[in-house]
């Protein structure tokens, strides 16, 4: 059977000579199935993984200090050139959070472990607002909230951390942060 061109007529047979010497030999195709094959695993950043490890141990090792945070201070950072705007966007609850954990009752080197793996993970299935319920310290020893400090020194040594700051009072206020992710790309990871 002739097919007919798009102006109605069906190809000359010089056009399809033309055709037949710009295609090639072909053979026919014993099935009409494609090969698919499972994607490549993700690179496994070992390194990242390594400094982030050597980070919770600094972290833990070093006394808290003069940097130690009070039970009602509130929580505000921004990462150097950073827009300012997103810290009021953060605080106006303009962005919408995604997934939220909860450190109450961990020890600080447990909660280090639990918040970066949360953290990575968050970031890995594209979710860039997070909520950390740290609690506000009121049990704390030496009145210094423990938790609320791991947090905040933890969160300012991560490259994949773009902002935070202390949630609203209705989404947890001073016992709470609000984190912005950095997207995959943005960070090189």
């Amino acid at each position: 059977m002739t097919r007919k061109s798009a102006r109605g007529a069906p190809p000359s047979p010089e056009d399809l000579a033309l055709f037949r010497e710009a295609v090639g030999e072909v053979r026919p195709v014993g099935h009409d199935l494609a090969e698919v094959r499972a994607p490549p695993p993700r690179p496994v950043p070992r390194q990242t993984r390594a400094d982030e490890v050597a980070v919770r141990r600094e972290l833990l090792a070093v006394p808290l200090g003069e940097l130690a945070l009070a039970v009602g201070d509130p929580l505000s950072w921004l990462r150097a050139g950073a827009n300012p705007r997103l810290l009021r966007q953060l605080g106006r609850g303009q962005y919408a959070v995604q997934a939220e954990i909860d450190l109450h009752g961990f020890s600080a080197a447990v909660a280090a472990e639990v918040l970066s793996a949360f953290l990575a993970e968050q970031r890995r299935a594209g979710r860039l607002c997070v909520r950390v319920v740290h609690g506000k310290g009121l049990n704390s020893k030496d009145q210094a909230p423990v938790l609320k400090n791991l947090v905040d020194r933890l969160l300012r040594q991560r490259g994949d951390v773009l902002a935070y700051r202390s949630a609203r009072a209705g989404d947890g206020g001073i016992g709470a942060v609000l984190v912005l992710l950095r997207r995959e790309r943005e960070s090189g990871g």
